[in-house]
């Protein structure tokens, strides 16, 4: 049978033909009275602290699933752009290529443009050399 700190306090222990030593007895009592209240208090205190603790768990398991949840969604985006981002740099890749096929096809252009105005200038550079030697005989024999 549990007894309660209260019905602990108003026992009185039952007296024989020698009885009780009343003094002892009464303070006996009350030390074990007092006993059992801190006991009693203790473990509602730790009721209570337990109650407490179980919420904070539910609570903690909760956050601990929206942090997964968001720890997932952080590592498909980071997988999503990373990908996006390989994409970008090969297409910036290929039109840098493009370009500089783009620009080596000038270029080129442009040494053979050259090249064939080099050829015209040396053309023309060697007929004016030429006339100018024919030139020259016919003037020397005036000259002479």
């Amino acid at each position: 049978m549990a007894l309660t700190p209260v019905e602990i306090r108003h026992l009185t222990p039952p007296v024989g033909l020698r009885g009780y030593k009343r003094g002892p007895t009464d303070r006996l009592l009350a030390e074990i009275v007092t006993s059992f209240e801190d006991v009693w208090r203790e473990r509602a205190d730790f009721a209570d602290k337990i109650e407490q603790l179980e919420a904070d768990l539910v609570r903690y398991r909760e956050l601990e699933s929206l942090l997964r949840t968001t720890l997932v969604s952080a590592e498909k985006a980071a997988v999503t752009l990373k990908e996006q981002a390989g994409k970008e740099a090969g297409l910036i890749v290929d039109e840098a290529r493009s370009e500089a096929r783009a620009i080596t096809r000038r270029a080129r252009a442009d040494h053979d443009r050259l090249l064939g105005e080099v050829r015209r200038m040396r053309s023309l550079l060697r007929a004016a050399l030429a006339t100018v030697e024919d030139d020259t005989p016919s003037t020397e024999a005036e000259a002479a």
